[in-house]
């Protein structure tokens, strides 16, 4: 599980501050206010760490293929930044206890510094920490070298922004053992995007088993058979929270034919209702569809990134959608990440913290905004009750100031009646 994340001079962040993870984290708040960049950094390094073997830059900034598409060095970097180095920190508990040379631990810390000489971008070192020992890699002049203590030696040729290629032994080991570390971290990652695949009338499997559902959702249906195979909780949760949400009573997935390699989603909509095609109904149905099947298929432990899961849902769906999330969470021992707008997801949470189904200190809800074209982040005070103390100001749009305006004008209309 990731327990904290700290972003400098990225995007529009100048500096995140060391963000608190915790099992169920949340960020809400405005549009272009930062919130899809603090996701941004932690799939920048998944897809670094996803590159062939023989790929070796720094940072993988992404195209179009990859899991975000950042440009290069000079897009990411945050436009007013008075130091030039690209900063990400990453603090993770392990599955397991590890023992890094004598020392037995079970959490560890990242952190990494890029920066650019005009032509490309170029690690100027990174750090693991582990306990109270750091093993840190550093530039001097065009070599790396490990720092230990105030003493510069070994010089190395560094691997991406987490590791270096060495032979020698005993730094090799230690360091070896930390990359794994860190590649572990983000090969538990999935993420989902916020524009999930149209549905279509005929899916082709071909017996595979996905390792996660593509972030657009375009395995979600090879998935779901994969799951039925394997006795996964796919079959059992899904059609109860498609009820749950009340958007429809059921569904089966089927063969068009004897070689099982394309099948049709039907649904009822209601109970003894016609029998459709997913493609025929309402497209929050195919649009909640992945969110579901992810959080159901992932492997227990995995650490699910979600944007705008609750994208194109009625606000009864939105709020019910917050007990899936506490549910995975709690359940199958899963860490979600989520981006959101959704005030009904949120009261749910809110409730659910004050009625014990989920502790107030398994969440961590931010609220961001930006001025002047930096983004600013502030972590909601969330009491045992589920109150937030330090609501932002119109987090959700002034409700209040709105019906007051409305009053007035009802008020002034009924006196030019009279």
């Amino acid at each position: 599980m990731i327990t904290e994340l700290r972003a400098q001079n990225f995007k529009s962040w100048e500096d995140t501050g060391a963000l608190q993870f915790a099992p169920l984290t949340g960020l809400f708040g405005a549009n272009s206010s930062g919130k899809t960049s603090i996701l941004q950094a932690l799939l920048m390094l998944k897809q670094t760490v996803e590159r062939p073997p023989d790929w070796n830059e720094p940072l993988y900034f992404g195209d179009e293929e990859s899991l975000v598409n950042l440009g290069s060095f000079d897009d990411v970097i945050h436009r007013s930044a008075n130091n030039p180095n690209l900063n990400i920190s990453v603090s993770w508990k392990l599955p397991e206890q590890v023992n890094i040379k004598g020392n037995l631990t079970d959490f560890l810390s990242f952190s990494t510094s890029i920066d650019d000489n005009d032509y490309y971008s170029r690690l100027a070192g990174f750090r693991y920490t582990v306990g109270e020992r750091n093993f840190e890699i550093e530039r001097v002049g065009l070599e790396h070298a490990l720092k230990s203590s105030t003493t510069l030696r070994n010089s190395f040729q560094y691997f991406r922004c987490y590791g270096i290629r060495s032979t020698l032994s005993d730094d090799s080991k230690v360091l070896s053992d930390l990359e794994k570390a860190f590649e572990n971290l983000f090969s538990r990652i999935l993420y989902l995007g916020p524009l999930r695949e149209y549905p279509r009338r005929r899916y082709a499997w071909e017996g595979d088993h996905p390792k996660d559902i593509g972030q657009y959702g375009n395995k979600a249906i090879s998935a779901l058979l994969s799951g039925r195979i394997r006795h996964l909780p796919t079959d059992e949760q899904i059609p109860k929270w498609l009820q749950r949400l009340e958007l429809i009573d059921s569904y089966d997935l089927r063969p068009l034919s004897d070689t099982g390699q394309d099948y049709a989603f039907f649904v009822k909509q209601y109970k003894g209702g016609p029998e459709v095609q997913l493609i025929d109904i309402g497209f929050g149905v195919s649009q909640v569809l992945p969110v579901l099947i992810l959080c159901y298929y992932a492997p227990e432990g995995s650490i699910l990134i979600l944007e705008q899961p609750e994208a194109h849902l009625h606000p009864k769906a939105q709020t019910e959608l917050a007990d899936v999330l506490i549910d995975v969470v709690v359940n199958r021992n899963m860490q979600i990440i989520l981006e959101s707008h959704s005030e009904y997801l949120l009261s749910r949470l809110q409730r659910r913290i004050a009625e014990k189904e989920i502790a107030s200190v398994d969440t961590a809800l931010y609220f961001c905004q930006i001025n002047d074209g930096t983004s600013e982040i502030e972590r909601l005070d969330v009491d045992e009750y589920g109150n937030i103390r330090n609501w932002p100001q119109d987090f959700f749009g002034d409700v209040t100031g709105e019906l007051i305006k409305k009053t007035k004008v009802e008020m002034q209309q009924r006196k030019v009646m009279s």
